[in-house]
Parts: structure tokens; C-alpha cells; sequence
């Protein structure tokens, strides 16, 4: 069996391998048959009754006729996958089409289509297809769901065929495969004034530059689509190449979400854990800072950034914001615990080490948020500390031993955060963000008690 030319995700079906391969394929009916006609002619020759040795061979040949029947079988098939959509909330459905066309001149048999799907993603759909006419085709669908986040495979197709007297099944694999990506669960957050917000995106304001004469126009290279009205003929000539007026520059807030991935700062697995909440939470803050225009970037205790290294590691530029959204979101379908024992990747980060970008100015960063798991007293010291470059911080603090229904330990770090300037909530069981979220914002107790001078942006 061959395939053709496939839509959307598909490829060429794959044989098993050769006649050995077909004879593999035999089923227990087959099987059963083979036997009892084998058992038949070894009693036929014991006994001299050729009468029973014609029933043997009979019961013998009818597989092995089926088998290479189903062998030569040149069925030229293209199947198709096409998920709808390829990237999901945890908790959410995803539906996958699956089309087969029969670009062969000869109808095919009975076909049983099934897709391989991680088990976490439900039973394995299995389909049966009636007789396809030349140049027919058929359309199947089925869902998938997962609540627990991460990327999973869907594929490869496979087609089972069978002779009419269910002797022999053999399978045919296509090559190629989806992946169904399952983001962390995020909701809407109220909008509510945080410090650290420059005026910029976050009020949906622009900066312009001085344009009082020539001698104050900063040109760039033109760019298709610019209007030929805003050429700057001196810079022009003096450059050789066609250069425009660049008559604003808009100025966006940052805003830099922390999370602390650290094994040992959490405690229990599964989707309502204390770390999966975390994760969730960082979610919706970046979409939600995103959203409302800011330049944002995704920070790990390990130091990694994303979207990356460019510009500091923030994302810029509305369309710019969508693909890093994206990034940031597959970054956390399968983000994990890490081997660290604590925060000093982060902290040099923040510093203007690794990803950090080396801005000079205090509160240059702009709105530092972090979720962080269980703080003792020198990661406490050192997240205090982190703040020294935001213009504002707030923090949410999940303590391991009140998700797993001990006495709380948190007001310790609670204490140290605030006396630094964050504004530190602790995150009991089960919490709604959005509240949490509103208490952030409300208030002196939303303010952190320095760079709430440069406050007048929404998150």
C-alpha cells in the first residue's frame, strides 16, 4: 500500500516488511485454521483416510491463500491528521480530523484506521472504514482532552487490513505526526495599578523625539511601506540609500514574572499541587501583562529567559508580543522542577548578569512579579534582595507545608519581603488568583514601599 499526496499532516503508509512479515500478520482464527489442517493431514497419514487428509489441506491452504492475497494488496491510500487547535488549555478539547483518500483505481477492502495518542490523552481512536470507491475519500474525527499540561505526540496513523474471512490482519504505519501542545490553565485578571509601571505601552502613551529641525531628526533605512512623504533626502545622499524621518519612539513598560521551579521548594504533584498553581499563575500574569502592552519576559530561578537574550530578554513590537506569548506558553506546557537548591540564577539575572540585559539605571527593569515555593532564611535574604532594580515587586509565596496541611511557616519570608520593599502574599490552598491578584493592587497594601512614584500604568 502506497499513499499520495497528503493534507495537512500525513505521509506514505509503511509496510510491515515482506511474505514473512504477512505471515506474521495471522490472526488466532488463522492461526486455529493452520493447526487443525496440519493436525488433520498428520491423522490422515496415521490412519490412511485421504478423505481426511483433503479436509487437512483445505483447513491448511484457506489462511495461506489469505495471506497472500492480503499481500499482494497494492492499495495506493493518503491519509491526513489536521488538530484543531494545535495548542490548548489544560482541561480544554482539542479535535482531530483524520482523512483517508483512495488514489488507486481499485477500491479498497474493509480498513480499520486507528491514531496512536499517549495515554494521557484518552483510549486509542479505531475507526472502521467500508469500501472505498476510486477516488474516494473518508472522514473521521474524534477529541482529545488532558488536564495535565505538556506536549504530546499524536500519531502516526496506522491502517489495518483484513482479509473477508478474518484470517489475517496487517498494518500499515504513515510516517509523519502532530503534537498536541497543553498550556497551563490561565484566567482573566482584573485590572488593577501596580508599581514599576513607566508611562509608555502600559498607558498606551508614546514618547516622541524632537523634531524641532534637521539637525534633530534620527533617520533609519526605509522600510516597505513607509510613507514617501516622511523621506529625509539630506541623510539620503549622505548615505546612499533611501532614508525616512523616524519620528517616534514608543517606549513600552517592562515587566519580568519570576518562578520558582526549584524540587525542593514544593511539595505534591497533580494538577491541583502547589507547583502546578504556580505555574498557572505565572501564566496568566504574562498574558494579562502582555494584553495591556507591556515588554515582558519569563524568568526561572536557573537564570534562563525567555523569549531570549534579545533586547534584555523581553519581548518587543505588537507582533513581536504574540510570538513570544506563544514561546512563553510552550515554555510552560512543559516546564519542571529543577535541580537547584536555590536563587542565585535569578538573582544574578535581575543583576544584569545571564539574560539580564546590563541596564544601568535603578528600576530600569520596570514590574517584577514572582511565584515563589518554600523560602528558608538565605533564599529569603536573596529574593529580598532582588527587588533592588524594579521599580516595583510583588510577590506570591507558596508555602509547601500549608498545601500539604501543616502548620504555616511563611511569615518569616512574608516579613523579610516586605521590609524590602515587595509586596508579599502568602497563597493558602486552592486560591483564586484573581483575588490575589486584586489584593496586589489595593491599596497601600498593593503599593511596595519604594518606585510607587512611577505607578501610573494599569497591569
Amino acid at each position: 500500500m502506497s499513499a499520495g499526496a497528503p493534507h495537512g499532516a500525513g505521509g506514505t503508509a509503511q509496510g510491515t516488511g515482506g511474505l514473512r512479515a504477512s505471515l506474521s500478520g495471522l490472526t488466532t482464527r488463522g492461526r486455529s485454521f493452520l493447526a487443525a489442517g496440519a493436525a488433520a493431514a498428520v491423522c490422515a497419514y496415521v490412519l490412511g483416510q485421504s478423505e481426511l487428509l483433503r479436509v487437512g489441506l483445505l483447513l491448511a491452504l484457506l489462511p495461506l491463500i489469505c495471506v497472500a492475497a492480503l499481500h499482494r494488496t497494492r492499495y495506493r491510500v493518503s491519509g491526513s491528521r489536521r488538530l484543531t487547535p494545535d495548542r490548548v488549555p489544560a482541561g480544554g478539547e482539542a479535535r482531530v480530523r483524520l482523512r483517508m483518500d483512495n488514489v488507486s483505481r481499485m477500491p479498497t477492502g474493509l480498513l480499520m484506521l486507528q491514531d496512536r495518542v499517549p495515554y494521557v490523552l484518552g483510549p486509542r481512536p479505531r475507526f472502521v472504514l467500508d469500501r472505498v470507491e476510486p477516488g474516494g475519500r473518508r472522514e473521521v474525527s474524534y477529541r482529545v482532552r488532558s488536564d495535565l499540561r505538556g506536549r504530546y505526540p499524536l500519531g502516526p496513523l496506522q491502517l489495518r487490513l483484513t482479509d473477508p474471512f478474518g484470517m489475517v490482519e496487517l498494518t500499515r504505519s504513515f510516517s509523519t505526526y502532530d503534537t498536541l501542545t497543553v498550556v497551563p490553565r490561565t484566567e482573566a485578571l482584573p485590572p488593577v495599578r501596580l508599581g514599576g509601571e513607566s508611562s509608555g505601552y502600559g498607558d498606551g502613551s508614546r514618547r516622541s523625539l524632537a523634531l524641532a529641525g534637521d539637525d534633530d531628526v534620527i533617520p533609519r533605512t526605509y522600510r516597505r511601506g513607509d510613507d514617501l512623504r516622511r523621506v529625509h533626502w539630506r541623510s539620503t545622499a549622505r548615505y546612499g540609500e533611501l532614508m525616512v524621518r523616524r519620528e517616534e519612539q514608543p517606549q513600552r513598560s517592562r515587566a519580568t514574572v519570576l518562578l520558582d521551579t526549584r524540587r525542593g521548594a514544593y511539595e505534591g504533584a497533580g494538577p491541583d499541587s502547589a507547583f502546578e498553581w504556580a505555574v498557572s499563575g505565572a501564566a496568566s500574569t504574562l498574558l494579562h501583562l502582555l494584553e495591556h502592552g507591556f515588554s515582558v519576559r519569563l524568568l526561572t530561578d536557573t537564570g534562563d529567559s525567555v523569549p531570549g537574550e534579545a533586547g534584555g530578554g523581553f519581548s518587543s513590537g505588537a507582533q513581536e508580543s504574540a510570538e513570544a506569548a506563544g514561546l512563553m506558553m510552550d515554555t510552560l506546557a512543559v516546564v519542571g522542577h529543577s535541580d537547584g537548591a536555590g536563587l542565585a540564577g535569578a538573582h544574578e539575572a535581575l543583576r544584569g548578569g545571564v539574560g539580564g540585559g546590563g541596564f544601568a539605571s535603578a528600576g530600569s527593569d520596570g514590574l517584577l512579579i514572582a511565584f515563589f515555593g518554600d523560602l528558608d532564611d538565605v533564599q529569603s535574604e536573596l529574593a529580598a534582595r532582588m527587588c533592588r532594580r524594579s521599580g516595583g515587586a510583588v510577590a506570591f509565596v507558596l508555602d509547601p507545608a500549608a498545601w500539604t496541611g501543616l502548620p504555616s511557616r511563611v511569615e518569616e519570608p512574608l516579613r523579610r519581603l516586605r521590609d524590602a520593599g515587595w509586596t508579599a502574599l502568602a497563597v493558602p490552598p486552592g486560591a483564586a488568583f484573581g483575588e490575589l491578584w486584586r489584593q496586589a493592587g489595593a491599596g497601600p497594601a498593593g503599593t511596595t514601599a519604594r518606585g510607587a512614584t512611577n505607578s501610573g500604568g494599569r497591569g
